[in-house]
């Protein structure tokens, strides 16, 4: 199986690294190829368990999207590769569904009576692959056609798969937790009359919603010129469907066919369109009102045109076909923004009335809807000016990889109107060195200190007989794999005080009116790299041993260092330890990292004398700069956590107290 390049959000980029070598088995998931252009540095995974049996790309390689980067043999791969798909199990297109309708009419179907298995295989649901995340059936039921069977998971996709077929459910042959691509099999199902039920699923969606269409046009005389028509809910095949979207509005001038209403339940999303050309006079729902087969949904006053005569109710229909095609084919995709949705901010009337204005068919616009996004800004692809769904995606995408123009946007405030350099030419010019990506996206971050009264509290630690106690561990730690830093210790000994002081690990709310004080305590850890400062997270070193807490410290370093990060590694921190080791200085003034209030900076330890009351004696002494908003933390307090840890560090065992 050729493994490809996914798509990264550009154009191009650069093999950066190669992974792998031709021999080695690998899994799914393990990383194989290094790419990296200006916006992004990205490790493309396997999508398959196998053998790598070629590499197509070379170091410094310039691929896009779809270039084959290495040839994994799989067995698995191989058996669902040679294994056609059903025509039921594919995705239902306009051409398809015709081809199948005509075929219908030349010919037959002639009815097997003797029993038949049948697999029922993944169809294709835009990704490579997919995670089993749910088994909706048992071996021994009796399903039908459509019935939800499986729900697979991916980043970007949840979906439940439907029988193609009705039956007995002979055998399941994934479970949950499997990986699995277009083509692999699901269950097979025992059907007595197979060969009719496989044409069927193809067809069936087409037939349901063209046919209300077709009903609704019954229900007007043919010989009608004029007059006042209501527009109804057509049979949806449920009972109930919610109004989601209304396409028009009183006194505007409608045609024949132009689509009034979006009706959505929760097996599909339906444009219902006027059955005559005329003029609005009333709209009998509102959004989000539910809906029953029958009830009117708007009153058209028809102009001077018969209304659906017979002999014109044919192309009509097929008109109707690619809207059913498409959203029978893009369902999927809404389905699995419906979570989001929660967190998306509604469209104003004036967007939404923008949308209306769009060619595009109901599951587009739910999209549009789910994402934020004014259709009337997104460029359509599509025939006709239609748009697609995979336009509201590039539209959506662009937006996203575009983030010099949004940091720029976002931090013009907070440059506090600085004027443009000076013209140096005069001076001998000069040439602007690029910064790394990790220096950049960290701009708009830093430019949030702007906004917070930071203050620094600074101490000194006596750690004498920590460190002594650290050198006679070190070397067991060591036999076993583990660096042991003086590191481990102070977030062990940070985390306790966090239990003690919830503040410092707390955030302002946005009136500014309270303190959000967190349940956990996931302490950020700052790592050099030769990119720049990145800080993956450390959970709940308050419930580890220094033991956990070192080999953490290493595997976060590591992977930093290597750039395997996860975003997961670098979100949901509520404090902040950043050191500057061994590299040198007395100490320095960190900035809190927003939505954070406090950050601990770490200066190299040096031998200091200290008094006793009689005399001086040599003593390891730790710099301390505790930074801290000042709106949520004063300065006592701070003055007092600081004191608290040097306490803590001077004789560790006061946590077990």
């Amino acid at each position: 199986m050729q493994i490809k390049t996914p798509d990264i959000g550009v154009d191009k980029a650069t093999v950066a690294e190669i992974l792998v070598k031709v021999g080695d088995t690998i899994a799914v998931d393990d990383s194989i190829v290094l790419l990296e252009s200006d916006k992004a540095s990205v490790e493309v995974p396997s999508t398959v368990a196998g053998v790598v049996k070629s590499i197509t790309v070379s170091e410094g390689d310039e691929v896009s999207e779809g270039a084959v980067l290495v040839e994994v043999e799989s067995a698995d791969a191989a058996v669902a590769d040679e294994a056609p798909v059903p025509k039921a199990a594919q995705a239902v297109t306009a051409e398809t569904v015709k081809a199948e309708l005509v075929a219908e009419e030349k010919a037959p179907v002639t009815a097997s009576a003797s029993a038949q298995v049948v697999d029922v295989k993944v169809p294709d649901i835009g990704v490579e692959k997919a995670l089993v995340g749910e088994i909706l059936v048992q071996v021994g039921d009796e399903i039908a056609v459509d019935d939800s069977i499986v729900v697979v998971e991916s980043d970007k996709a949840t979906v439940e798969v439907p029988s193609t077929v009705a039956g007995t459910v002979e055998s399941i042959t994934v479970k949950e937790g499997d990986t699995v691509k277009e083509g692999v099999v699901l269950i097979t199902v025992k059907t007595a009359s197979a060969g009719n039920e496989t044409t069927q699923p193809a067809s069936r969606p087409t037939e349901q919603a063209s046919a209300p269409v077709a009903e609704v046009k019954q229900e007007q005389p043919a010989s009608a010129q004029a007059g006042s028509v209501d527009v109804t809910v057509p049979d949806l095949g449920v009972d109930k469907a919610t109004v989601s979207e209304i396409l028009v509005k009183v006194g505007d001038q409608v045609e024949k066919d132009q689509s009034l209403v979006v009706a959505e339940s929760d097996k599909a999303s339906v444009e219902v369109p006027s059955t005559v050309a005329g003029v609005v006079k009333a709209i009998h729902v509102e959004l989000n009102q539910s809906v029953s087969q029958g009830a009117a949904l708007v009153t058209v006053e028809a102009q001077g045109s018969a209304v659906a005569e017979k002999p014109q109710s044919a192309p009509a229909e097929k008109k109707s076909e690619p809207v059913v095609a498409k959203t029978a084919e893009t369902q999927p995709a809404v389905k699995t923004d419906v979570s989001a949705s929660a967190q998306t901010e509604k469209l104003s009337k004036e967007q939404q009335a923008e949308n209306a204005k769009v060619y595009a068919g109901p599951a587009v616009r739910k999209l549009a809807r789910e994402l934020g996004v004014v259709l009337a800004q997104v460029k359509a692809s599509g025939p006709h000016e239609r748009l697609m769904k995979d336009d509201v995606f590039a539209y959506v995408k662009g937006r996203l990889t575009a983030p010099q123009a949004t940091a720029v946007a976002a931090t013009a405030p907070v440059a506090s109107g600085l004027p443009s350099l000076p013209d140096f030419s005069a001076f001998g010019g000069g040439e602007v060195a690029p910064m790394t990506r990790l220096q950049q996206v960290s701009v708009p971050q830093l430019s949030l200190n702007n906004f917070i009264p930071q203050v620094t509290q600074f101490d000194l630690a006596d750690i004498t007989e920590l460190e002594a106690w650290r050198g006679e561990l070190k070397g067991k730690f060591k036999q076993d794999g583990i660096s042991l830093t003086i590191l481990a210790f102070i977030a062990k000994a940070v985390a306790f005080l966090l239990k003690e002081e919830p503040y410092f690990a707390g955030h302002l709310a946005d009136d500014q009116k309270g303190v959000l004080l967190r349940n956990e305590i996931h302490m950020g850890i700052a790592v050099a790299t030769p990119d720049g400062l990145t800080v993956p997270v450390l959970r709940n070193p308050d419930q580890k041993s220094i033991k956990q807490i070192a080999i953490e410290l290493g595997e976060l370093s590591k992977k930093a260092r290597d750039k395997k990060l996860s975003p997961k590694d670098l979100q949901g921190a509520n404090f902040t330890i950043t050191s500057l080791g061994s590299i040198g200085g007395t100490a320095f003034t960190p900035l809190v990292n927003w939505p954070q209030v406090a950050i601990l900076g770490i200066s190299p330890a040096t031998m200091q004398p200290v008094w006793n009351g009689e005399g001086f004696d040599p003593k390891l002494m730790l710099p301390l700069s505790l930074s801290y908003d000042h709106r949520v933390i004063n300065g006592a307090d701070a003055a007092r956590f600081t004191n608290k840890l040097t306490k803590l560090l001077a004789d560790i065992r006061n946590i077990l107290l």
